[in-house]
């Protein structure tokens, strides 16, 4: 579960301090001028990835699912059939209230 937690390693990017790790002590520039530019990063989330969809039709779900008639030994049946195709992601959308980075390396709340 989770998952959404940053891929990279080696470095805070919300830590002040601008110290470098063995891994980029032997003159990496590259890596030097990707630490630096995390220095003045916030540990707020301002978007995310919707998880939602639109049909054809414009709808917005999660899922989207069509009522199809299955005729078995005479008797017929209703079923619903989950629709995969033809869906559009809403992509990323703004939140209405920041929320705290993952990766923020700060204990909140102690309880």
């Amino acid at each position: 579960m989770g998952g959404s937690g940053s891929k990279s390693k080696g470095f805070w990017p919300f830590s002040g301090s601008g110290s470098v790790d063995d891994s980029t002590k032997d003159g990496n520039e590259q890596s030097l001028t990707r630490i630096r530019s995390f220095q003045g990063a916030t540990p707020f989330v301002f978007t995310r990835r919707s998880s939602m969809y639109f049909d054809e039709d414009g709808d917005l779900a999660h899922e989207f699912y069509e009522e199809t008639i299955v005729t078995k030994n005479g008797r017929k049946k209703a079923k619903l059939k989950k629709i995969q195709k033809n869906l559009t992601p809403q992509g990323i959308i703004k939140l209405d209230h920041p929320c705290i980075h993952v990766d923020f390396p700060v204990v909140i709340c102690e309880a």
